[in-house]
């Protein structure tokens, strides 16, 4: 990306999930590189030679789904197309967030840039033009079986394109039409080929898939330091952190969650030694690499995943200009999405999980030597004993949604197509898992620095500025008061990244 003229410019190829982020959420232009449109140009040529010889070809000559066998006239493939987009945007619910749209449509882009689709090079420009000029389609989040692709949901996005539908511009809501007239843009008219190559594929999940793999990687880092200073205020013993322990079972993620947490806790005067005040501490604690380290290692291979699935071809057919091959096939089955989202969203899910039961030993008396639920006047005052409450029931909620989507598949199109992915299904309840986790470790922070209040002695390096951040902010609870504003501003700082420092 270019970043004084931030422009990303784009081939197909080199895509990268911190680039569509840039794209969805900082206004980042896109430009397509001059080979990419040449094989975009080759690969329409492909599909104009098809119509000429009058040959039989899924989705060009032919209807979709079941009716694949139902041959189209010339006069009527460019009716085809348009027929296909109306029909197929028939979405339910509340629409995506802008952030969301934004990513599938920089998704898209990338994928027909790499000229295996037979769109035009005026349609793909066209789309790219939306994006950069911020008409933003109005898209239901409900209606994808994950194959053939994320059908429903970019079937709306393009009916924009066609001056069809509805987006939203400058924050106003209007039809497709007043959008497009807004910005200087004129509808287009589909041609063969062009209708199904831009909404067979898998750029909604994949989408959400990007934007819960940055925020978790924000997460993770998040959940290092409010996890030492846990240990701080309840005077663990980090020696359960040595290289040593970890080099023997090395696994990575483990290695690098307990290296960080030691660095949070560098000099630190609030830790104890083994054996000084127990032998050992609960797992919450001893086991926090462990944990944190599998998620560590799931987010690193979804990441991988989710870069290969950024930069491919997930469309049908598919047209290879070198050998003059077309063949029908499934690459726009979202199994590997559905399968990365799953596994994550229980990755996650344990972030939470280990957090609130960290929370539960901060304002446990029983547990943490410390003032039953860290107010100094309890009786009177209630202190922290609700927002434990509310981690539990955020961590309830977690494990419902952390059931997998991709184990589920319902029969479509006359059964012609008989197998999918749910994968949109599993990608939207992930950012629901992302943002929960959020929360449960913006409580734990809370109560973590409150409970630090009780102590004396040095904090570590880490945790000393996550502190002194957080007491920027937030005062000590020392009176009850309303929680609900401490809460959402310690969310915001977690959310943020402002603890990501190493």
């Amino acid at each position: 990306m270019n970043q004084q003229t931030n422009v990303l410019k784009m081939d197909g190829n080199h895509l990268g999930i911190e680039e569509v982020v840039s794209i969805a959420r900082n206004g980042v232009r896109i430009e397509l590189k001059a080979d990419a449109l040449e094989n975009v140009r080759q690969s329409r040529n492909m599909v104009e030679q098809i119509i000429k010889e009058q040959r039989v070809v899924y989705g060009i000559t032919t209807g979709f789904g079941k009716f694949s066998d139902v041959m189209i006239s010339g006069d009527d493939v460019s009716n085809l197309q348009e027929n296909l987009i109306m029909s197929h945007a028939c979405g339910m619910g509340e629409p995506y967030p802008l952030e969301v749209v934004r990513s599938m449509m920089a998704l898209r882009i990338n994928a027909l840039a790499k000229g295996f689709s037979g769109i035009r090079e005026e349609t793909l420009l066209h789309l790219v033009e939306l994006c950069n000029r911020g008409v933003h389609p109005i898209i239901p989040q409900q209606g994808s079986l994950g194959a053939s692709g994320d059908l429903a949901p970019l079937a709306h996005m393009v009916l924009v394109m066609l001056g069809k539908g509805e987006a939203e511009v400058n924050g106003q809501r209007l039809s497709g039409k007043a959008a497009l007239e807004q910005v200087g843009l004129a509808p287009i008219r589909l041609q063969a080929k062009e209708g199904l190559a831009l909404i067979n594929g898998t750029q909604a999940m994949t989408a959400q898939l990007c934007l819960a793999l940055y925020d978790s990687r924000v997460l993770m880092e998040s959940a290092e330091v409010i996890s030492a200073m846990t240990v701080e205020a309840l005077r663990g013993i980090p020696k359960a952190f040595d290289p040593q322990l970890h080099l023997v079972r090395p696994h990575p993620g483990q290695q690098e969650s307990a290296r960080k947490l030691l660095i949070h806790l560098q000099g630190s005067e609030r830790t104890t030694d083994q054996g000084e005040l127990r032998v050992q501490d609960p797992y919450s604690l001893r086991c926090i690499p462990q944990v944190h380290g599998a998620t560590r290692d799931t987010l690193e291979y979804v990441w991988a995943t989710v870069t290969r699935e950024c930069n491919s071809v997930t469309d049908n057919p598919i047209l290879f200009t070198e050998t003059g091959d077309i063949i029908s096939g499934g690459n726009f089955h979202g199994q590997p999405m559905a399968f990365a989202a799953d596994f994550m969203a229980i990755a996650i899910a344990e972030l939470a999980n280990i957090s609130e039961r960290r929370t539960e030993r901060l304002v446990n008396p029983q547990l943490s030597g410390l003032p039953g639920f860290l107010t100094e006047n309890g009786g009177l005052h209630s202190g922290f004993m609700i927002t434990q409450y509310v981690a539990a029931s955020i961590v309830s909620e977690n494990k419902v949604l952390c059931h997998p989507a991709s184990v589920d598949s319902i029969p479509s199109s006359a059964n012609q197509e008989d197998h999918v992915s749910m994968g949109t299904t599993a990608t939207r309840k992930l950012r629901t898992v992302v943002a929960n986790t959020t929360k449960v470790l913006a409580i734990e922070y809370l109560a973590a620095a409150q409970a630090i209040d009780f102590g004396s002695g040095a904090l570590g390096k880490g945790t000393g500025r996550a502190y002194e951040q957080i007491r920027k902010v937030i005062p000590r609870l020392t009176d009850d008061r309303e929680m609900h504003p401490d809460l959402l501003q310690a969310e915001k700082l977690v959310h943020e990244g402002t603890l990501m420092w190493v």
